[in-house]
């Protein structure tokens, strides 16, 4: 959809694009707007997303830099290699459970620096209304997707014995089915809670004391402490310069390094001159990702701790060097990736302020375990950390965890802003090139760019294979093709969750605003 408005928002369900689609209708900014959608989002698919999560944002507001929110909880106190050894755990952090629940959870913080910037902007819409739908779609019942019940059917027996897991997602004790409501009684009442006393009750207020008790007594070794020791943090954008113009994305502890080494690595490969659903662009795709991945694997971890300046990986000369070592006629070899699910959301005001905003809390349903009567999911995302001594992202207490999470934007030289992501875990910048490179270099409309059949490199949500997955719709010969160049191949849906949920939104030099949201998901493009 195209046309000059008051903004656009997208998101992988319609009720978060509609959420932010009203605030921007009401006058309210694209970072208000974004507040609304993350809250909602939170509510209606709680598979991928929670209170209980993380997020990262990139605002870019017009004439000036942009600018990154690093909503990331750290690691407890308590949560040390030894802790972990004292409970019989000595290979590896289990990925489901109160020990799962290691880090606190960063996402509302993210909310409260992102209010505060929205207000130095102009915002003048209160927390009442921007957590307002969350609240009424908490309270009064959303309609389960197909995507939450699939989810909630494959996952049960992961997650279904943490603590009030049953309780907030099966109340009557069988699993919801698509089309039924979904009541969350008590996370409306933590959603008032929070407008009454203020976000940072989340931290410092009663609500943090209610779910530090409740870990604790699950077993978690998060404590209040931990809680009031958390915040939020502005950092700045790694930025790539590219012949298109000005690429931004997060610095460590997420590897929005990769999305932008892809995205340098492309263009010295020339993949605009190849056909997106050929052999030869696919390939080069690939193994431009598999050279990132290099680079994740042998430098990025938490941002103190970080032995080289994650921008000097994009000089001319590094990626230079890394394109050397790309084959275009066969496959490289093995690699490592992690799998994760989450949400990426993007709203562009009337006035040109964008933002790329991601929250997750890593693989579907995150720890399972709920914070007690808050209704507040856990993440898990301390899982990517090592029990191992000496590894790169070795447990240590306040250590944060690596993250699959990237927001990207672009600035470009013609005048447009372009906000786009995708969910996915590794899958996140292979599918965001892919979106990218077939809307900027092979002339597709935004819509045909999102929906166009993707591939995957590794594992991302709902798969644990390291294959190079194809989405059914690639015809039999660009398989063949690929397999002749030595890629261990396999065959997902026609428009499979494995391949991302994604979504775009542009603004052009002359105000127009447009946007396309991802068949796969149950999103929408929403213009004010």
């Amino acid at each position: 959809m195209s046309r000059k408005s008051a903004g656009i928002a997208v998101s992988p369900h319609h009720l978060a694009s509609e959420s932010a689609r009203d605030v921007l209708r009401e006058g309210g900014n694209a970072i208000e707007a974004m507040i609304a959608a993350a809250a909602t989002i939170a509510v209606v698919y709680p598979h991928m997303n929670s209170l209980g999560g993380d997020s990262f944002w990139l605002i870019a507001e017009p004439g000036q830099a942009p600018r990154a929110i690093d909503a990331c909880g750290a690691a407890g106190a308590l949560a040390s290699r030894h802790w972990y050894f004292d409970q019989d755990m000595y290979e590896r952090i289990p990925n489901r459970g109160p020990l799962a629940a290691l880090t606190v959870a960063g996402t509302v913080s993210g909310w409260q620096l992102a209010l505060e910037a929205a207000a130095k902007a102009g915002g003048t819409l209160p927390l009442s209304r921007l957590l307002r739908d969350a609240e009424h779609h908490a309270r009064h019942g959303v309609p389960v997707t197909t995507n939450l019940a699939r989810s909630l059917a494959a996952k049960i027996g992961e997650v279904g014995e943490q603590p009030y897991f049953q309780l907030n997602y099966m109340p009557d004790g069988e699993l919801p089915q698509a089309g039924t409501l979904l009541y969350q009684p008590r996370l409306a009442d933590t959603l008032a809670q929070l407008v009454r006393n203020g976000l940072a009750d989340f931290y410092t207020g009663e609500l943090a004391r209610r779910m530090a008790s409740a870990l604790e007594r699950a077993g978690s070794p998060l404590r209040l402490a931990d809680f009031g020791a958390h915040r939020a943090q502005w950092r700045t954008p790694l930025e790539l310069t590219h012949r298109l113009g000005q690429f931004y994305n997060m610095p460590p502890p997420s590897q929005g390094l990769l999305s932008l080494i892809i995205l340098g690595l492309l263009e010295r490969l020339d993949i605009g001159r190849h056909d997106p659903m050929s052999a030869d662009f696919i390939h080069l795709a690939v193994e431009a990702t598999r050279q990132a991945f290099i680079i994740r694997d042998r430098y990025l971890t938490d941002p103190a701790r970080m032995r080289v300046d994650p921008q000097s990986l994009l000089s001319s000369d590094c990626l230079d060097t890394l394109a050397s070592h790309v084959d275009p006629d066969r496959a490289g070899g093995h690699f490592t990736s992690l799998p994760g699910d989450t949400v990426w959301l993007g709203a562009i005001d009337g006035a040109g302020r964008a933002v790329s905003f991601i929250q997750s809390i890593y693989h579907e349903f995150g720890s399972g375990v709920v914070a007690g009567d808050t209704g507040v999911l856990w993440q898990n995302r301390g899982v990517s950390f090592s029990l191992q001594a000496g590894a790169l992202n070795a447990l240590e207490p306040f250590r944060k965890p690596f993250h699959t999470l990237n927001p990207p934007l672009a600035r470009l030289k013609d005048g447009r802003t372009v906000v786009y992501g995708s969910m996915g875990g590794d899958g996140q910048p292979q599918f965001q090139a892919a979106v990218l490179c077939r809307y900027l270099y092979a002339g597709n409309d935004l819509q045909q760019a999102v929906s166009a059949p993707r591939w995957l490199l590794g594992r991302t949500w709902g798969s644990v294979s390291e294959t190079l997955k194809l989405e059914g719709r690639f015809p039999q010969s660009l398989f063949d093709e690929l397999a002749a160049r030595g890629h261990v191949l396999e065959a997902l849906g026609n428009f499979d969750d494995s391949a991302g949920h994604a979504g775009i939104a542009v603004r052009h030099r002359d105000g127009r605003l447009e946007g396309a949201a991802d068949p796969r998901s149950d999103g929408s493009a929403e213009v004010a």
